[in-house]
């Protein structure tokens, strides 16, 4: 597969980059996309046109996907005491523009740790045991009214979806607010249909989360998202795929709000202003 060439539905083994330049001639949307527009169809615009620039902070994370699931760029340990330098600079922008990872030999380290908790985490361990599912597929499809998706399974096993994430804290209330702030309910139903209708996995199919701190001791929780929390991101998800079709359509992508708008105080706010004047 090549950018911009006709692509069929189904599931491929492409390079992260090709997958998330969009291959697909006229565009495609992601469960990211969907989110943003979720959000905002004035900004998911904004992004469609004006790609974010390269973080190196999302480095860790990618090289930690690329040694837990054994798949993604090679792994560049630059061992150099300041990265300031001119010299360890070249050195870096070399190795990115390669399309690998330069990591500081700690950031190795802790990421070989933390390789080491997850596979003692008897459920995360068995559900990425080696041969059992395969990484980091690129899967298109085009629904019933024409608009086609697009999704990157981590690990995509015969009756699950397995998706890893670091995290600040695996705490049950910080999961539950990890999964509200970044959408991972959306997440969840968007990849759940791409793989369903494309017969990736059966219609009961699981998709389980793999949580890891990137802290010692490195915890790891297995989760799964509850009925209404998967309910909640798939009216989020049909509300999006509507509003990419009329806005596509029209090229008309609105703002929050493009009238003079009321703003109340947060209700915790009215409350303790009540509760301090009765």
């Amino acid at each position: 597969m090549t950018a911009a060439t006709e692509v069929e539905p189904g599931l491929y083994d492409i390079p992260a980059e090709l997958y998330h330049s969009d291959p697909i001639p006229g565009g495609s949307l992601s469960s990211t996309g969907a989110r943003r527009l979720t959000d905002c169809p004035a900004r998911f615009k904004y992004f469609l046109d004006n790609p974010e620039p390269y973080k190196p902070e999302f480095e860790f994370g990618t090289a930690a996907h690329t040694v837990i699931l054994g798949n993604g760029p090679e792994l560049v340990v630059v061992d150099a005491k300041r990265w300031d330098t001119d010299e360890t600079k070249a050195k870096v922008a070399a190795i990115r523009a390669a399309g690998n990872v330069p990591l500081k030999a700690a950031a190795r380290q802790r990421i070989d740790d933390m390789a080491e908790a997850l596979a003692r985490h008897p459920e995360a361990a068995d559900l990425l045991i080696p041969g059992s599912g395969l990484a980091e597929q690129s899967a298109f499809w085009q629904d019933d009214n024409g608009i086609w998706r697009r999704a990157r399974f981590d690990w995509l096993r015969p009756e699950e979806i397995c998706d890893y994430k670091t995290a600040r804290s695996v705490h049950p209330d910080a999961l539950q607010k990890a999964v509200n702030e970044h959408g991972y309910h959306q997440q969840d139903d968007f990849y759940r249909d791409i793989a369903i209708a494309l017969g990736l996995i059966p219609a009961g199919g699981a998709f389980k989360f793999i949580f890891q701190e990137k802290q010692p001791p490195y915890l790891v929780t297995v989760a799964e998202l509850d009925f209404p929390a998967r309910a909640i991101g798939a009216e989020l998800n049909a509300r999006a795929l509507h509003t990419y079709g009329m806005c596509r359509t029209t090229d008309y992508w609105p703002a929050y709000s493009e009238a003079t708008t009321y703003i109340s105080l947060p209700p915790w706010a009215e409350r303790k202003y009540a509760e301090e004047n009765q």
